[in-house]
């Protein structure tokens, strides 16, 4: 088959004025060395069924941090909250997989994974400065993470830059956690391939937890 078509959530950015679609280039880079072909998608909800129907796979990318009143909780005043468009978008192209087509392949990568955590009924820590005394570890620093599924992810090295993270995962599964215990990756092993990380693989030097993490999204598209 032809390269695979990889849709690449875009964030809102404002510019002169206009929000501007942009996603970072080495989410792109990362999709093309896999073998794949990177389409950028702008965050818009309305338009969610009709972008993935023209994908064979999914980045859900990183971003500021998500309100979770969507979600029965109140956002703590602290966080950085993700632009209302993005979220929404975000949550309409998760709604459509999972009444549509569970099937199709995603990788969720820190914004992203929180998401996929969300929409499964999992939940979140808000600021963790307030609970995880090795917070600063998790924030643009490289950081071990140990398997809890080897079948989805190996131990390694990793960079992250996170103050959340998921305490529960809802319907999925804890794939791998930190050296302090935070979950880093989820997956939900009914799916076709749908894993989520909370470090950013596009700038992981580490090739299993890296560039290898886009390889098996393409492979699971052809």
């Amino acid at each position: 088959m032809h390269r695979p078509v990889v849709g690449i959530t875009a964030d809102l950015i404002e510019h002169n004025g206009l929000d501007r679609a942009a996603a970072p280039v080495t989410y792109c880079r990362a999709v093309t060395e896999a073998g794949g072909v990177p389409l950028v998608l702008p965050p818009l909800a309305e338009a969610a069924s009709e972008q993935i129907a023209v994908c064979h796979a999914l980045v859900l990318t990183g971003g500021d941090d998500p309100a979770l009143e969507p979600f029965g909780v109140e956002t703590d005043s602290r966080v950085t909250r993700v632009r209302p468009g993005r979220q929404a978008a975000d949550s309409a192209i998760l709604e459509h997989l999972a009444n549509h087509q569970p099937d199709l392949p995603v990788l969720g990568v820190c914004l992203g994974m929180q998401m996929m955590a969300l929409h499964a009924g999992g939940t979140l820590d808000q600021f963790m400065p307030d609970t995880t005394p090795t917070h600063a570890d998790h924030w643009e620093r490289d950081h071990a993470v140990h398997a809890a599924d080897s079948d989805w992810i190996p131990g390694g090295s990793v960079q992250s830059k996170h103050k959340q993270a998921v305490t529960d995962p809802g319907h999925m599964r804890t794939a791998a956690v930190a050296h302090d215990g935070i979950i880093e990756a989820i997956v939900d092993p009914d799916r076709c391939f749908y894993l989520g990380v909370q470090w950013h693989p596009e700038r992981t030097a580490h090739e299993p937890l890296g560039i290898e993490l886009f390889r098996r999204l393409v492979r699971s598209a052809r």
